[in-house]
């Protein structure tokens, strides 16, 4: 007794075999449908993300590098006044001073007063941007204690 599993014409899913002896190759889409609408629904959950940014509370570090080397720093006082360190200097003088006081400076902190009015800070920036030595501001980290800020 023989079985044929294949008899003439199949109706159902599976291979079938033409006259020819060929087989019918069938193209299953749904796992590509799938896979196309998750990624739709992650593409439109995070661009939502991406334009507005995310609140993220990062922790807090306390690096400390001691170090014997005096750093470029120029002070703004709150009423617009310039240090290079501590004594004051002009700013059409400031970058000539530093370069003579730090002949290898690569980078030159600026340290302002909060109250210190922006037209000052941005003209010292600006000063030393165009001379090619990066500026770096320096600032504190707030100290927030019981969800309020110090």
């Amino acid at each position: 007794m023989a079985f044929s599993l294949n008899s003439g014409l199949s109706r159902g899913r599976g291979r079938s075999f033409r006259a020819g002896g060929g087989a019918l190759a069938e193209i299953n889409i749904v796992p590509l449908v799938d896979v196309v609408l998750v990624l739709l629904i992650i593409f439109m959950l995070t661009a939502h993300v991406m334009e507005f940014g995310m609140e993220v509370e990062v922790p807090k570090v306390k690096t400390v590098k001691d170090t014997a080397e005096i750093l470029p720093v120029i002070n703004i006082s709150q009423d617009g006044g310039l240090f290079l360190i501590d004594k004051p200097v002009n700013i059409n003088d400031m970058i000539d001073q530093l370069k003579a006081k730090f002949p290898r400076a690569k980078a030159v902190y600026v340290r302002a007063d909060k109250d210190t009015p922006w037209e000052i800070v941005a003209q010292v920036f600006n000063a030393f941007m165009s001379t090619g030595i990066d500026v770096r501001a320096v600032t504190q980290p707030e100290e927030i204690t019981n969800g309020r800020r110090k």
